[in-house]
């Protein structure tokens, strides 16, 4: 099974993962002046951001993307941060940056930024069962075959992964795509399968999400064991992270998520210091967080506005700052514009276009959205009372924050939002929430990373109070040390073990016979690969599982994801009287005209539903113009007989 990897292909593509995710972003911020904890948190996100840049523009001048196409981009991107910085240095020569940190305290923030990464990994692999296990949720067939088919075809632009699916006189979607650029080099460069790329890819979520919060309180001058705390508890809520990787998953999304710290980070070194170089890395991370979608670009608006907020207004602040900072971001914004066009002109097209927008149920009242947020506990059998304790110490310590009180104002809106959404479906409500397409799990997730770090400041605070009280002969490094892992102890190894559990629903079930995807289905298609010559397209259904098949074996499908909104004419008409491929005219030109000389059924739905969602696919195992040349328990591969 190409969902069974072996241990030295799974350490294989995680390797050419970091390479891919860390060469680019290091070179580029080396160029740039980065270095130390900034240059760590930013290299991810700058390789997004020089991926999802390079396969749209790359698309655009007629060249594929491949690993020749993002080097050279790569070299673009470094030459243009070393001249920037050279041109900053001679004429606003920069200030040294203060230590923040002691050599003790920074091995104390890398030991528990480790920790947390491993917990975060375990979690997420304890709920896949293995890395190269199938995700079960609608949105992981799109993401697995958009990747396979950048990396076949090379085609990067904003629209080439959803002609998949909507071919033909289809209109294909706006979708941005750096994730999905990378994940292609990944998998072109480790030789492993689709699925395992897409999990190796998803298991290192946990820890960018805790090493962006590190460099957060790094660049904000905050103590050691504020960083070390933040690390440990944004990957111990539920609903940050797991939850989406099991519904859905929601794997760019997620990544945005991870990143969005960063946003606070590049836009303070810049409006403290206006120069080139750091208005380039406010611009590049700026369009790297939109090229990973577009919704995430206004997330970083809802966490790093409040940011301004406290710059205008804070004591002995002057309020000429105001219009000095929007000037000063002006040619930044301008300059983004003409940068990400491709991308701003595509999400304004699928904002305006005919693709239906009709949101997600309301789930609850607004008073109950406060109490899962407060509690830690969306759809969870049980609260996650332990970060509720340490968000509770937050609060009551929530003076010392300093100049990170302004994450409170992002909690506060970002929590509001997660409530309205969750309570509602007032069009206006609905209209604000387009960007996340009108999703509490989505806007529960946003709101959980400033409350997880408020209640790493709890745990924080919590050891400043007890060395304060205390003599001072007991060291204060003692103390951090035995409340940080006595927080670790008492959440069970930070939840891993039911934040595990709880990504399993998206992954695995204890009989594999009720999966979307069943084992006997992926091998079906993967048989595909073997039977079906270049060219050829299969026939299939939509909601069967087989829209996997072009991931898993490289054949297309007539449909190519479970969303069936405004198909193209032919699958519809295939979809709805395939079987009368003898007698109708219409259904010979379709095939023919799709080439298709194969026909895949998966595992049939149980009575009383139908079968098969689509009509033209019941009941043809005695057609006499099909012949069966393969079949196990759950799927069946039939050719059509010319």
């Amino acid at each position: 099974m190409p969902s069974e990897p072996t241990l030295l292909s799974d350490v294989a593509s995680l390797a050419v993962l970091l390479l891919v995710l860390g060469l680019p972003g290091v070179l580029t911020g080396l160029a740039a002046g980065l270095r130390g904890w900034v240059l760590a948190g930013l290299t991810p996100l700058l390789s997004y951001a020089i991926a999802g840049l390079a396969g749209p523009w790359t698309a655009a001048m007629g060249l594929p993307f491949n690993t020749l196409t993002f080097c050279v981009t790569t070299v673009v991107f470094v030459a243009v941060a070393f001249g920037l910085r050279r041109l900053t240095v001679r004429r606003w020569p920069p200030v040294a940056e203060p230590r923040v940190w002691s050599a003790r305290g920074q091995w104390g923030v890398i030991v528990c930024l480790l920790l947390a990464t491993a917990l975060g990994f375990y979690a997420a692999v304890r709920g896949m069962g293995h890395l190269g296990a199938i995700a079960q949720g609608g949105d992981a067939p799109y993401a697995a075959n958009g990747v396979r088919y950048i990396a076949t075809t090379g085609d990067g632009s904003l629209f080439g992964m959803g002609t998949l699916n909507w071919y033909g006189d289809g209109k294909p979607p706006f979708y941005p795509n750096a994730y999905h650029l990378l994940a292609a080099l990944q998998y072109t460069l480790s030789g492993g399968s689709i699925p395992q790329t897409l999990d190796v890819n998803t298991v290192l979520l946990p820890g960018l999400l805790a090493l962006s919060l590190v460099v957060l309180v790094r660049e904000f001058r905050g103590r050691a064991v504020l960083a070390g705390a933040a690390a440990l508890t944004s990957v111990a809520p539920v609903m940050s992270m797991y939850e989406s990787m099991s519904r859905g998953p929601l794997y760019p999304f997620l990544l945005g998520l991870a990143l969005t710290p960063l946003a606070a980070v590049v836009l303070r070194r810049y409006l403290d210091r206006v120069a080139p170089d750091t208005g380039f890395l406010l611009l590049v991370c700026a369009v790297g967080l939109l090229c990973i979608h577009s919704s995430t670009l206004f997330g970083a608006v809802l966490f790093a506005g409040p940011l301004l907020l406290q710059r205008w207004v804070s004591p002995g602040a002057r309020w000429r700052r105001f219009g000095r900072d929007l000037l000063a971001l002006l040619p930044i914004a301008v300059a983004s514009v003409l940068v990400a066009w491709l991308q701003l002109f595509g999400a304004l097209g699928l904002a305006s276009g005919d693709l239906p927008y009709l949101g997600w149920p309301s789930e609850w009242r607004a008073t109950n959205a406060i109490g899962a947020l407060l509690g830690f506990q969306h759809w969870e059998p049980h609260p996650q009372l332990w970060l509720s304790a340490a968000l509770l110490l937050g609060f009551v310590f929530f003076r010392r924050l300093g100049d990170l009180r302004w994450v409170g104002v992002t909690a506060l809106i970002s929590g509001l939002a997660y409530a309205a959404v969750s309570s509602s479906n007032a069009p206006l409500v609905m209209a604000l929430a387009r960007p996340w397409w009108d999703d509490p799990y989505r806007f529960i997730s946003m709101a959980i990373v400033p409350l997880a770090f408020i209640a790493g400041h709890g745990v924080a605070s919590l050891q400043a109070w007890v060395s304060e009280h205390l003599p001072p002969r007991v060291p204060a490094v003692i103390l951090a040390v035995l409340v940080l892992l006595g927080f670790v102890g008492v959440t069970k190894g930070l939840y891993a073990t039911t934040n595990g559990d709880r990504l399993a629903v998206g992954y695995r079930s204890p009989d594999p016979r009720n999966q979307n995807i069943t084992p006997g289905e992926e091998a079906g298609m993967v048989e595909l690969g073997h039977l079906v010559p270049a060219g050829e397209w299969v026939m299939n259904d939509r909601l069967d599982g087989s829209v996997w098949t072009y991931a898993l074996s490289g054949v297309r499908t007539v449909a190519a994801h479970d969303d069936g909104t405004a198909p193209p004419s032919d699958a519809l008409l295939l979809a709805r009287h395939f079987k009368e491929y003898e007698t109708n005219p219409q259904v010979r030109a379709a095939v023919a005209r799709l080439n298709i000389h194969w026909v895949f059924l998966g595992k049939a739905a149980a009575p009383p539903d139908p079968p098969y969602t689509s009509p033209g696919l019941v009941g043809i195992a005695e057609l006499p113009f099909l012949q069966q040349v393969y079949r196990n328990s759950d799927a069946v591969i039939y050719r059509i007989k010319r």
